[in-house]
Protein backbone atom coordinates (compact mmCIF):
# COMPACT_ATOMS: atom_id res chain seq x y z
CA UNK A 1 0.00 0.00 0.00
CA UNK A 2 1.35 3.32 -0.94
CA UNK A 3 0.17 6.75 -0.75
CA UNK A 4 0.00 6.97 -4.38
CA UNK A 5 -2.48 3.85 -4.45
CA UNK A 6 -4.36 3.40 -1.39
CA UNK A 7 -6.21 0.40 -0.47
CA UNK A 8 -8.00 -0.76 2.69
CA UNK A 9 -11.12 -0.46 3.87
CA UNK A 10 -11.50 3.24 3.25
CA UNK A 11 -9.97 3.52 -0.24
CA UNK A 12 -7.77 6.48 0.37
CA UNK A 13 -10.59 8.53 1.96
CA UNK A 14 -8.74 9.31 4.48
CA UNK A 15 -7.99 12.99 3.34
CA UNK A 16 -10.89 13.51 1.20
CA UNK A 17 -13.22 16.34 3.21
CA UNK A 18 -16.06 15.40 0.83
CA UNK A 19 -16.10 11.64 1.86
CA UNK A 20 -19.05 11.03 3.92
CA UNK A 21 -17.66 9.07 6.47
CA UNK A 22 -19.68 9.65 9.71
CA UNK A 23 -23.30 8.15 10.72
CA UNK A 24 -25.96 11.31 11.84
CA UNK A 25 -25.38 10.19 15.22
CA UNK A 26 -21.73 9.89 14.96
CA UNK A 27 -21.69 13.20 13.53
CA UNK A 28 -24.24 14.87 16.29
CA UNK A 29 -21.83 13.38 19.24
CA UNK A 30 -19.06 14.88 17.33
CA UNK A 31 -21.08 18.39 17.01
CA UNK A 32 -22.34 18.02 20.55
CA UNK A 33 -26.22 19.00 19.80
CA UNK A 34 -28.39 16.22 18.53
CA UNK A 35 -29.90 14.87 15.42
CA UNK A 36 -32.94 16.81 14.83
CA UNK A 37 -30.71 19.56 14.32
CA UNK A 38 -28.76 18.29 11.99
CA UNK A 39 -32.39 16.90 10.11
CA UNK A 40 -33.06 20.69 11.06
CA UNK A 41 -30.05 21.93 8.73
CA UNK A 42 -31.37 19.61 5.80
CA UNK A 43 -34.61 20.69 5.93
CA UNK A 44 -33.19 24.21 5.97
CA UNK A 45 -31.11 23.18 2.87
CA UNK A 46 -27.73 23.68 4.14
CA UNK A 47 -26.50 20.71 4.21
CA UNK A 48 -27.52 17.41 2.22
CA UNK A 49 -25.74 14.64 3.73
CA UNK A 50 -25.36 11.44 1.27
CA UNK A 51 -27.65 8.06 1.73
CA UNK A 52 -25.76 4.97 2.50
CA UNK A 53 -26.64 1.87 0.84
CA UNK A 54 -29.16 1.38 3.53
CA UNK A 55 -30.97 5.04 3.40
CA UNK A 56 -28.91 6.39 6.79
CA UNK A 57 -27.57 9.53 6.57
CA UNK A 58 -24.17 10.09 6.20
CA UNK A 59 -21.79 13.29 6.84
CA UNK A 60 -18.37 14.67 5.29
CA UNK A 61 -15.70 16.35 7.29
CA UNK A 62 -16.81 19.54 5.04
CA UNK A 63 -20.40 19.36 6.23
CA UNK A 64 -19.48 19.05 9.86
CA UNK A 65 -17.18 22.21 9.54
CA UNK A 66 -20.81 23.57 7.97
CA UNK A 67 -22.70 22.43 11.17
CA UNK A 68 -20.65 23.55 13.53
CA UNK A 69 -20.92 27.49 11.77
CA UNK A 70 -24.46 26.89 11.81
CA UNK A 71 -24.62 25.46 15.34
CA UNK A 72 -22.47 28.50 16.50
CA UNK A 73 -24.93 30.95 15.03
CA UNK A 74 -27.81 29.17 17.18
CA UNK A 75 -26.12 28.94 20.22
CA UNK A 76 -26.13 32.42 20.31
CA UNK A 77 -29.66 33.06 19.76
CA UNK A 78 -29.56 33.39 15.83
CA UNK A 79 -32.50 31.90 14.47
CA UNK A 80 -31.94 28.58 12.88
CA UNK A 81 -33.06 29.43 9.45
CA UNK A 82 -31.44 32.64 9.89
CA UNK A 83 -27.80 30.52 11.10
CA UNK A 84 -28.26 28.62 7.16
CA UNK A 85 -28.87 31.99 5.53
CA UNK A 86 -25.65 33.58 7.18
CA UNK A 87 -23.40 30.64 6.69
CA UNK A 88 -24.52 29.97 2.83
CA UNK A 89 -23.67 33.42 2.36
CA UNK A 90 -20.62 32.94 3.86
CA UNK A 91 -19.63 30.31 1.63
CA UNK A 92 -20.17 31.89 -1.10
CA UNK A 93 -18.33 35.14 -0.30
CA UNK A 94 -15.70 33.22 0.51
CA UNK A 95 -15.52 30.75 -2.85
CA UNK A 96 -15.91 34.46 -4.99
CA UNK A 97 -13.07 36.19 -3.00
CA UNK A 98 -10.89 32.73 -4.08
CA UNK A 99 -11.82 33.44 -7.56
CA UNK A 100 -11.15 37.18 -7.69
CA UNK A 101 -7.70 36.21 -6.17
CA UNK A 102 -7.24 33.80 -8.84
CA UNK A 103 -8.42 35.93 -11.98
CA UNK A 104 -6.03 38.76 -10.12
CA UNK A 105 -3.21 36.51 -9.96
CA UNK A 106 -4.01 35.11 -13.60
CA UNK A 107 -4.10 38.92 -14.72
CA UNK A 108 -0.96 40.04 -13.10
CA UNK A 109 0.96 37.31 -14.87
CA UNK A 110 -0.62 38.14 -18.36
CA UNK A 111 0.07 41.58 -17.87
CA UNK A 112 3.13 42.15 -15.51
CA UNK A 113 3.69 45.75 -14.50
CA UNK A 114 6.22 47.25 -16.31
CA UNK A 115 10.07 48.60 -14.63
CA UNK A 116 9.55 52.35 -14.22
Amino acid sequence: MTAENPTGPLGGHLDDDDFPAYTMGRAAEMLGTTQGFLRALGEHRLITPLRSAGGHRRYSRYQLRIAARARELVDQGTPIEAACRIVILEDQLEEAQSLNAEYRRAAESANPPSAA
